[in-house]
């Protein structure tokens, strides 16, 4: 049951407990929704601690830097191509 059915459970129980005046022999509906309610308090504590435990926090990861080797194109006295440059 997800947080959605736990939440129909607290409205249902509230609605049984608060908002009916119907009168069933042998059945209490006042008790029937307060355990519903209950039920459903309980369903959403649970959901929201596993739910919390499940979520994972990655560390930011770092960019990979691909490194070439360095080749040396300079000649003996310091000047490229011959220009100086």
């Amino acid at each position: 049951m997800g947080l959605g059915g736990c939440i129909i459970l607290i409205a249902v129980g509230a609605i049984l407990t608060f908002a009916t005046d119907w009168d069933m022999q042998g059945v209490n509906l006042d008790l029937v929704g307060v355990i519903f309610m209950i039920v459903g308090l309980i369903g959403v504590a649970t959901f929201s601690s596993i739910a919390r435990r499940r979520r994972v926090v990655m560390p930011p990861t770092t960019p990979v830097v691909e490194e070439r080797p360095h080749t040396h194109t300079h000649t003996r006295d310091g000047y490229h191509n011959g220009y100086g440059a």
